[in-house]
Formats: C-alpha cells, sequence, structure tokens
C-alpha cells in the first residue's frame, strides 16, 4: 500500500512538473549559476564556487520530506557513481551538490545516509521553501537540478538529475 502511494505521488509530482519544468525564468540557460555559501551538515559554510571549480556539475534541490526527491536518489547516486571518475572535455571532472530545502538539521543528516548520498557536496541554510537558494533560484517545486558547465554557467534545467545524463554524456571522454 505504501508503495502504491508512493508511486502515485511521483506520478503525480512528474504530471504537476512535466509542464512548469521550463516556465521557471528566474535561471536562464547560459547565464552564470547564482551563488550558493550555506552550511554543511557538519556546520562548514561551503561555496557553490568552490565546490565546483572546473567541473561538471548537477546542482541537485530536493528534501528528506519530498518523496518525489527521495524516489529520484537512487537515479542521482547512479549518476554520480558512473560519472565523477570520467575525464570530461573542458572540465576536470563530475560532482554533485545537493542543496537542501530542509528545516530539520536531523532529518536532513538521516536521509543523506539513508539515501546513500555519498558526495561531499550538501549545503542548506535550513530555510525550507524560504532558503535563500529557493528564492534565488526560483524554485516552484521539488526535485529541481541545474547542469552547470565548468566556468559555472547554466547548460541546462531538469526536474530530475536523470534527465540531464544525455546532456552530460556528450561532454564525457
Amino acid at each position: 500500500m505504501r508503495k502504491s502511494i508512493s508511486i502515485l505521488a511521483l506520478l503525480m509530482s512528474m504530471f504537476f512538473t512535466a509542464n512548469a519544468q521550463y516556465e521557471n525564468t528566474k535561471i536562464q540557460i547560459g547565464q552564470k549559476a547564482p551563488e550558493l555559501a550555506f552550511a554543511s551538515p557538519g556546520g562548514k559554510v561551503m561555496k557553490l564556487s568552490e565546490m565546483t571549480k572546473g567541473k561538471y556539475v548537477i546542482l541537485d534541490f530536493w528534501a528528506s520530506w519530498c518523496g518525489p526527491c527521495r524516489m529520484a536518489n537512487p537515479g542521482l547516486v547512479r549518476m554520480y557513481n558512473e560519472y565523477n571518475k570520467k575525464k570530461f572535455k573542458g572540465g576536470s571532472g563530475f560532482t554533485v551538490v545537493s542543496v537542501s530545502l530542509d528545516k530539520d538539521a536531523n532529518a536532513w543528516k538521516a536521509a543523506i545516509a539513508k539515501d546513500g548520498l555519498v558526495w561531499a557536496n550538501h549545503i542548506s541554510d535550513l530555510g525550507g521553501w524560504q532558503s535563500q537558494a529557493a528564492g534565488e533560484y526560483g524554485l516552484e517545486y521539488i526535485p529541481q537540478c541545474f547542469l552547470l558547465d565548468p566556468k559555472g554557467n547554466v547548460i541546462g534545467k531538469y526536474s530530475r538529475a536523470e534527465e540531464a545524463e544525455s546532456e552530460l554524456k556528450k561532454y564525457a571522454m
């Protein structure tokens, strides 16, 4: 029963976000990704520009309480594991930066561990939908992600990270 409800929630999320995917006009393809500087789960302030310098990046917005986000995490983990050691044209590699819209630090940390989000780049201001990141990026739904090039420019916008894979493959060697 729980699985059926989760699948229904995912399908509804996909239905409602499919048409809204490109309505977000706050961030445009080709523009420099706005800087983010928030705390990691350990409390260290991390800057987007420092975590991503010279790399292709999936900038993933999610939350521990978001069912569709949690259902998308296995695909993101698979992509990270597949691409994080590959060489890329014009870049020094690939990484993921996860930006949480959580308000509860313990729930955020527990979800990172439970979902096996093994990359080091996790940040949040614990502001929920009032997060500075949600405002900067004009988020209207999650999961949502952006593909950044090695110079920090937005080269794609997606509902889920796996949707960025075909674009990412173009740069992998």
